[in-house]
């Protein structure tokens, strides 16, 4: 196992910037999960710990050894690609043994531990087969298998599930989370589903535009974004956004007037704000309640999706640009053009200043453990 470090980092090709002033510590066993939309930079940068990309500044240590001008065999990584990239006149034995049989290892070296990576990924009893007759997952454990057996300090998945189907890519997700509990190494994932990034990780590390947003855990990120972009891209469905100017603000809370003239309290630190600001109003789908005592907003249903066991209704403002997504009981009953009374506690809300940084909420822990 080893610790990633990268300070000031940054990738540029010619005039075009692409990672910018990176600062990242990965401990030592950390299962760490790079997210954010196409084209932030999260491949970018775990290609340039794997040293398939050169960094044009800054510096980037694996295990406390500044590596920056280590060669990729030599950095003690083995990385996962989005394709199996697998020999296929090989059987999975072979494929798995390759790299170590280049290297000149000993033959009962390689022999335990193919047979001990093959143990480990449930595909011991595939051995003999060849790629062509195996599934999509099969044929990923096969490729992570032939990471397993370099032995590295740390391993790199570069989108590893997305050429798998949905209930195949679930499957895999619990493989990936016994993999890391199994193997007790540093892990380093990157994903354009935060779904993925939520149930794997130890810590999330948040990219837009070649830039980190935000690192911490999932809940952390959940409950506690730090900025507009972070808050809509954390959480599924996204997190609805209504603009609104603040009536009046404290330490303790603050009370929004929405574009309908409805008002809404937030239990967050608005010391900062002042009445007449601009801001925006943060609700997540899931924590909207019908007819709720507080903060009661008015809408108008659009459309329903009724999945059993939630009911998804998407609504307008009466008078307004607004939609909003909410995420209410499946046994609800709801129809299109049908007026819904919305109300959300003042502790779920979340709040946001004209330039787009989230006011300190005070309530996520209280709501987690009535939840």
């Amino acid at each position: 196992m080893a610790e990633v470090k990268l300070v000031n980092v940054q990738k540029a090709y010619g005039d075009a910037v692409v990672l910018k002033d990176i600062h990242l510590q990965v401990r030592d066993g950390e299962f760490m999960v790079f997210v954010g939309p196409s084209g932030c930079g999260k491949s970018t940068l775990l290609r340039t710990i794997a040293g398939l990309e050169d960094i044009t500044g800054g510096e980037l240590s694996i295990g406390g050894r500044v590596v920056n001008d280590v060669p990729p065999a030599e950095r003690g990584v083995a990385m996962v690609f989005q394709s199996y990239a697998l020999y296929p006149h090989m059987d999975l034995y072979e494929n798995m043994a390759f790299g170590l049989k280049l290297a000149k290892v000993p033959k009962d070296e390689i022999d335990r531990a193919v047979q001990s990576a093959a143990k480990i990924l449930n595909i011991d009893h595939l051995l003999h087969r060849k790629p062509k007759d195996l599934s999509g997952g099969q044929r990923q454990r096969v490729a992570i298998g032939r990471a397993i057996v370099r032995k590295p300090q740390v391993f790199l998945f570069d989108e590893p599930l997305s050429n798998l189907d949905t209930a195949l890519r679930v499957k895999m997700r619990y493989e990936f989370a016994k993999l890391h509990e199994d193997l007790k190494t540093t892990m380093i994932y990157v994903t354009h589903d935060q779904v993925e990034a939520m149930t794997l990780a130890d810590r999330i590390v948040v990219l837009s535009a070649g830039k980190i947003e935000q690192v911490g855990s999932p809940l952390e990120l959940y409950e506690h974004p730090d900025n507009l972009f972070v808050a809509g891209f954390i959480g599924s469905p996204a997190m609805n956004f209504l603009p609104g100017t603040i009536v009046s603000a404290s330490g303790a809370e603050a009370v929004v007037r929405l574009a309908t003239q409805e008002t809404v309290r937030c239990e967050v630190d608005a010391a900062r704000a002042q009445p007449g600001d601009t801001v925006t109003l943060g609700i997540r789908p899931e924590h909207f309640v019908v007819s709720h005592a507080d903060n009661r907003i008015q809408a108008q249903v659009t459309f329903v999706e009724q999945l059993g066991s939630a009911t998804f209704a998407y609504s307008t403002l009466p008078g307004t640009d607004s939609t909003l997504t909410c995420q209410l009981d499946g046994a609800l009953r709801l129809k299109s053009g049908e007026a819904l009374t919305l109300g959300v506690p003042a502790g779920a809300c979340h709040l946001f200043d004209a330039q787009g940084l989230a006011f300190r909420r005070h309530a996520a822990t209280e709501l987690r453990q009535a939840a």
